[in-house]
């Protein structure tokens, strides 16, 4: 690799754990931002402009890095820097309140400090990021980077730790979850079993291949893996028909799927070139995926800054979402014909329409 190219990578990565400005006190207020969701068609692509709102996240944290809404279509809930998931209500005083937090973080004074938390606080607090509803049991899953796979029940609370390994090696940076509705079964990403979260550019830089997707069968209460050896795996999302798995792998800046039932099941097989690097993936409401983007491309030739784009199921490009440059997305979730935006770097949840 040239020592411009690697360069290159560590600008790009460096994206996916920056720190955002100064926190400000939670607060809803539009906000006009040249956001706009392109469409390509035959014969030039048609674009609309995005209705744009800021959700400032509590003073002090960052980093809504996944959204999930509960079975009430509540929320959106989100996991923060300081190792809580918050729930947002608009109807209390406070708007954001704590919702669940790992076994760690309330007998830990470093872990409940509102400023100057030490470096490597979160390893031990906990870093929650891909977020999902079980909508049958109401519990919520959590990927926590450093802890585990977490779940904590619909009243929310101290999450309880459900599994740390797979096939006798310990998790070291677990990343992307979604659920199984029918059989509660949760499938999910560790992405690296050498680098940890603090150390996500070095996947990129060194082109690790230790990552893994991983099934939590809530039957026999342990994890094994389906997939090793992958590059960056990141989003996970199960196809609505629930056939196969869907993932996203940041470094490649592709989707993959691995096929769960059927003549293919067991195989692994391309989905989608992508046009920027992946974090989570969602269902839309078409039978397709929002992938969100933390830039698009290194080689782009687009000077377009894109954030996010949504595939049907076969893995055809039909929206892409731009943005003003600096900014990052780690989350595109659609609800109620809006779309909710997560980052890990930023101080805001926004809300596009």
């Amino acid at each position: 690799m040239s020592r411009n190219h690697a360069m290159s990578l560590l600008l790009v990565v460096g994206l996916l754990l920056s720190s955002s400005s100064a926190a400000r006190v939670k607060q809803i207020k539009a906000k006009p931002t040249p956001w706009t969701i392109h469409v390509p068609k035959p014969g030039g692509a048609t674009t609309r402009s995005l209705g744009f709102e800021h959700i400032w996240l509590p003073h002090g944290v960052t980093g809504a890095e996944s959204l999930a809404f509960d079975r009430q279509g509540q929320g959106p809930y989100a996991g923060v820097s300081d190792g809580r998931v918050l729930k947002w209500d608009p109807a209390s005083p406070e708007g954001w309140t704590t919702f669940a937090y790992s076994p760690n973080y309330k007998n830990t004074p470093m872990c409940t400090a509102s400023a100057d938390r030490p470096d490597g606080a979160e390893s031990i607090c906990g870093r929650p990021l891909g977020l999902q509803f079980n909508p049958k049991t109401g519990d919520l899953y959590i990927a926590d980077a450093y802890l585990g796979l977490m779940k904590v029940g619909p009243g929310g609370g101290e999450a309880e730790v459900l599994a740390t390994e797979a096939g006798g090696v310990p998790f070291n940076f677990v990343n992307g979850v979604d659920v199984d509705p029918a059989t509660s079964d949760v499938y999910f990403t560790d992405s690296s079993t050498v680098y940890t979260r603090a150390r996500n550019t070095e996947i990129m830089i060194h082109r690790d291949t230790t990552g893994r997707l991983l099934r939590y069968d809530a039957r026999a209460r342990r994890a094994t893996v389906l997939k090793a050896g992958l590059p960056y795996p990141n989003g996970v999302a199960l196809s609505a028909d629930r056939t196969h798995v869907v993932v996203a792998h940041t470094g490649p800046c592709q989707a993959f799927r691995y096929w769960l039932k059927g003549a293919k099941a067991g195989h692994y097989e391309l989905l989608a070139d992508l046009p920027g690097y992946p974090d989570n993936i969602r269902r839309d409401a078409r039978g397709g995926y929002w992938f969100a983007l933390n830039r698009e491309k290194i080689d782009a030739m687009d000077p377009e800054h894109l954030v996010g784009v949504r595939v049907d199921a076969n893995g055809g490009e039909h929206e892409v979402i731009t943005a003003p440059k600096g900014v990052t997305l780690s989350d595109v979730a659609e609800k109620d014909g809006k779309l909710w935006l997560g980052s890990v770097e930023l101080n805001y949840v926004g809300l596009a329409s």
